[in-house]
């Protein structure tokens, strides 16, 4: 079972494989097609391959969605984010470019900006993840993705 389904660009490589290291690093068990499953072939999509993709996806308590300026060129990454989402209805963004991926450059795509983002908790000083559904309401990453039920957002000024 993977905490975490780490949907992104394969063009965000270093990017992923880096917030990879720091999501492990922090405790979670966490999902990343070429790192998990090398073997699978991007260039040679089977059946096969996306049912493994389909099991990891579900057999993982949420999603966060690595979310850069390539993203938006990804033809998998909207489908796992909906597939995710109709399962678990835990899904975040997680920016990951170095320019600012905030919700108002979600042209295009207009409804990631329905889903909760993942920032760093700055108020406490740590670096502990928070999920963010909107200026004055979070829960931590780790309540979130180890909750049966989605958990009761605090309200707090974050911004």
């Amino acid at each position: 079972m993977f905490d975490i389904f780490l949907s992104h660009s394969y063009l965000d490589k270093e990017e992923v494989w880096g917030l990879y290291f720091d999501l492990k690093r922090k405790g979670y068990n966490v999902y990343v097609d070429w790192i998990v499953d090398p073997h699978l072939d991007r260039s040679n999509v089977t059946k096969e391959s996306a049912q493994l993709v389909k099991t990891r996806m579900k057999n993982s308590k949420s999603l966060l969605l690595a979310v850069s300026y390539n993203a938006s060129v990804s033809k998998w990454m909207p489908w796992e984010l909906g597939f995710v989402d109709g399962n678990t209805d835990k899904c975040a963004i997680v920016p990951v470019s170095e320019g600012d991926v905030n919700r108002a450059s979600f042209k295009g795509v207009e409804y990631l900006a329905l889903y909760p983002f993942v920032t760093k908790d700055s108020l406490l000083g740590t670096e502990n993840l928070i999920i963010v559904e909107s200026p004055s309401t979070y829960v931590s990453m780790y309540d979130w993705i180890k909750s049966n039920a989605k958990p009761t957002f605090k309200s707090r000024s974050i911004f």
